[in-house]
């Protein structure tokens, strides 16, 4: 016997019976549902005051049967996750609306995630009489920013020949697919930022860097939303109704990426990905992934690797019971290592590994900088927000050949030159990695050993983006993230680079209310008035040396 799937419970013999008698029920290949069938399903709607729905197949058989309550259906497993972006599913969904209201957003959702063939919603009318018919199918190719369309007949009568409509939608699908995947090569990805403390500028703000970091990933943003809540969902961060917009949205724009702009902890983007049907990262993986595609050294490998394997060990949730293996002895048997533990020690002996690996690293690099001591060559490190043009500074100063790109973290790995300053004094000039805003804590650790070049640096040049609207923010987290690894003490030249791109009001605004030295490296401007200012205070640093301290590890 076939089985009911649904809300059964409370329903009488009589009616059961009545819903098993509906799959000896065919419909013809032309129509998208009989009048038989139709008043078979809005009788018992009418006595038992609940919507009851059929899928049927492409031959017009009647697969599965679905008892709801009075306002929704919740559909059996017929695999939720999305069915495919070419053909659709071969299965069409007609319910009964006791109200005879129109399709639901619920109904759209699961049309369009499920990609069923149509979905249609009979009217019940006095007496359990069928009235209108609500149909809605899928758009091919997504025209005009619509997934669907929705129609609205009298009768039953008046609906399009079923047949027809579904060999015309699936032969538009299949021409228009090709020509879609055949845009960009790279994954697609929605990109939402949250915001539960009511600055909506800042979350905009930080929603457009991420943009910019998902572009520098290699990954093409299709659309971004922005989520305004009191406070986090603790399962979904996020709202269910934001979460249907996503996936709907996501759908259109024939995306698989989901990258959130905010810290996901492992529960929240488990239950994020299971309702959307996406991969879902957030800013700390994607960071770690630029820094996984830009590392070039073996350094800095290193330190990516540690990172990397530092976010995923508490995010290691797999767990398979038939791997176990039984330990021998007396009150020793049962379940053994687990494949997730074992995991899990494997993760933990490779994170120690590159410790150790690292910390040599570091005692390397504490002897190259005793001999620099002993030479009496004094260190200026440029640091700043990334992309705000350290490593072209670099490439004017000294000629040296830095890779310099118009993306976030273009370079990672720290360069150092020889650079001779007025009136006639050698200096080791070094470029290291960019800072950004709420720079990921195990990113930052496992950098300590490169970080740790700003320790012995005589002068730090803070290079700023003067044509950046968020400019004074990035100076801030560039001097909190200073401060966090115990840089504060150090004297900091302010540069403002890339004035070439504003007005000359607009520096002269910046200069005023912030000081600093304003120069455009891609015009050369203003290189010999830092050079100027740099030795400047190097000899103020050596009439007055600070007391050094090593940066914490």
């Amino acid at each position: 016997m076939n089985e009911l799937f649904g809300n059964t419970l409370g329903l009488k013999p009589s009616e059961i019976d009545h819903l098993r008698r509906t799959f000896r029920r065919r419909v013809p290949d032309d129509e998208i549902i009989t009048l038989e069938l139709a008043r078979h399903l809005t009788e018992f709607s009418a006595s038992t005051n609940r919507q009851v729905g059929v899928l049927l197949n492409r031959k017009g058989d009647v697969e599965d049967v679905v008892v709801g309550n009075a306002h929704r259906l919740d559909l059996p497993d017929i695999g939720r996750a999305r069915a495919g972006q070419v053909r659709l599913r071969g299965l069409r969904l007609v319910h009964t609306h006791l109200r005879s209201e129109p399709l639901t957003r619920d109904d759209f959702t699961d049309l369009a995630l499920l990609r069923l063939d149509c979905i249609a919603a009979v009217g019940v009318g006095t007496r359990g009489v069928p009235t209108v018919l609500h149909l809605a199918h899928l758009l091919p190719g997504n025209e005009l920013g619509k997934l669907w369309s929705s129609e609205t007949y009298n009768a039953l009568s008046e609906a399009p020949n079923f047949g027809e409509l579904i060999r015309a939608l699936e032969a538009e699908l299949s021409a228009t697919a090709p020509a879609q995947r055949s845009v960009s090569s790279a994954e697609r990805a929605v990109l939402l930022g949250v915001c539960f403390d009511g600055r909506r500028q800042a979350a905009h703000a930080s929603l457009g860097e991420l943009v910019e970091l998902a572009n520098t990933a290699g990954v093409e943003v299709v659309d971004t939303l922005l989520q305004v809540r009191p406070k986090p969902d603790p399962k979904y961060l996020i709202g269910r109704g934001k979460l249907e917009d996503i996936n709907l949205r996501a759908m259109q724009q024939a995306a698989s990426l989901l990258v959130v702009d905010s810290d996901l902890s492992p529960g929240q983007a488990r239950h994020i990905g299971e309702a959307t049907s996406l991969k879902v990262i957030d800013r700390t993986q994607l960071i770690l992934d630029i820094f996984a595609q830009r590392a070039q050294s073996s350094d800095g490998k290193l330190q990516v690797e540690l990172a990397q394997l530092q976010y995923m060990l508490p995010r290691l949730v797999r767990s398979d019971p038939s791997l176990s293996r039984l330990a021998g002895g007396i009150g020793g048997r049962g379940p053994g290592e687990t494949r997730l533990e074992m995991d899990r020690r494997r993760v933990r002996q490779r994170i120690a590994f590159l410790t150790r690996r690292i910390e040599d690293l570091s005692d390397g690099r504490r002897v190259r900088r005793r001999r620099r001591e002993r030479s009496d060559v004094p260190v200026i490190s440029i640091v700043g927000y990334t992309n705000a043009g350290k490593s072209s500074l670099l490439n004017a100063l000294t000629g040296a050949k830095v890779l310099v790109e118009d993306k976030l973290f273009a370079t990672l790995d720290p360069t150092s030159r020889r650079l001779r300053i007025p009136p006639d004094r050698d200096v080791i000039i070094c470029d290291t990695v960019g800072f950004i805003r709420e720079l990921p804590t195990n990113l930052a650790h496992a950098f300590r050993a490169t970080l740790e070049e700003l320790g012995d640096a005589s002068l730090l040049i803070h290079v700023a983006d003067a044509s950046d609207l968020e400019a004074m923010n990035q100076i801030a987290a560039v001097e909190e993230i200073l401060e966090s690894i115990g840089l504060g003490e150090i004297q900091r030249l302010l540069v403002w680079n890339k004035v070439d791109l504003v007005t000359p009001l607009h520096q002269a605004l910046l200069l005023k209310a912030h000081a600093g030295i304003a120069i455009s490296v891609n015009e050369r401007r203003g290189l010999d008035a830092l050079l100027s200012a740099a030795s400047a205070a190097l000899e103020a640093e050596k009439a007055a040396p600070r007391q050094v301290t090593d940066a914490p590890h």
